[in-house]
């Protein structure tokens, strides 16, 4: 390794913005423990990087697995200073349409999993007495859009609990921070999940998302970020003096975030004085 060389562990690196990390890294000559479902896609990276490249089985949502591969990667890489939480899916549809293993399939794999990811992970952090834990949120963590209300919500759960964290792990320096994407030009749009239609939801906004996802090749030519770039962007701000608690990734994540947060500032002042004449 260089001498300047780190060692990560990233969820979910098999394909997309998990898989350009774990490359990127590689080339830069630092070590990663790459986890995920299939591991046999590593073997191309095995074979060029040898041990530089640790590898486990893990879905995130195996939640005792997931506590064995982190304690594992720990204790035999004898130490890992940052964690990149990338794991996740989406599920798209109308919320009425959702059926009770979808909704508690996307909260698991996009909020529960991250939780305990860094519970794991944290008792070991601080006993090497710093890291940084990187999390992959989304542009979804501070907007909201018809037909995706679920997928929102576990990222706007991932939002909240990773930005308490700051204060609470300062003192044992330990880093946080959400990433914030927009689009990836990435398998992320063939791998989502989609809900069985309503025929009330055939029309409107839900039923304008539904066709439009039924294209997945068409959303991908859409899609504007570039994974490889992303990845550098991550790495950057993980490493950087003083990295970001957020940082959006694509023009659109920017213009999208931007525009909410300014339409909620806007409406939050607008309650102002109603706020004042209910205090006791």
């Amino acid at each position: 390794m260089a001498p300047d060389a780190r060692t990560w562990l990233i969820t979910g690196a098999s394909a997309g913005l998990g898989r350009a990390l774990t490359e990127t890294l590689l080339d830069d000559g630092h070590r990663v423990a790459a986890t995920a479902r299939d591991t046999t896609t590593f073997a191309p990276l095995k074979s060029t990087y040898g041990q530089r490249l640790w590898t486990a089985e893990l879905d995130v949502t195996d939640t005792a697995r997931l506590r064995t591969v982190v304690d594992a990667a720990f204790q035999e890489l004898a130490r890992v200073d940052h964690i990149v939480s990338n794991a996740g899916f989406g599920l798209y549809g109308a919320a009425e349409e959702f059926d009770d293993q979808g909704i508690r399939a996307v909260l698991d794999t996009n909020l529960v999993a991250p939780i305990n990811l860094l519970r794991t992970a944290l008792p070991h952090l601080r006993n090497q007495g710093s890291g940084h834990f990187t999390q992959i949120s989304s542009a979804a963590g501070q907007t909201g859009m018809a037909g995706a209300s679920v997928y929102h919500a576990a990222k706007w759960g991932v939002e909240g609990f990773f930005d308490s964290l700051h204060d609470e792990l300062a003192p044992f320096h330990i880093g946080i921070t959400l990433i914030e994407p927009g689009t990836i030009k990435s398998n992320f749009f063939n791998r989502l999940r989609v809900s069985e239609p309503l025929d009330a939801y055939q029309s409107g906004p839900v039923g304008e998302l539904r066709r439009y996802l039924a294209q997945p090749a068409a959303v991908t030519a859409d899609s504007v970020g570039d994974p490889v770039k992303m990845a550098r962007a991550i790495i950057e701000s993980a490493t950087s003096a003083n990295p970001p608690r957020r940082l959006p990734l694509g023009s659109d994540a920017f213009t999208a975030i931007d525009d909410a947060l300014t339409g909620r500032i806007t409406e939050h002042r607008a309650q102002h004085a109603t706020a004042q004449t209910t205090d006791h």
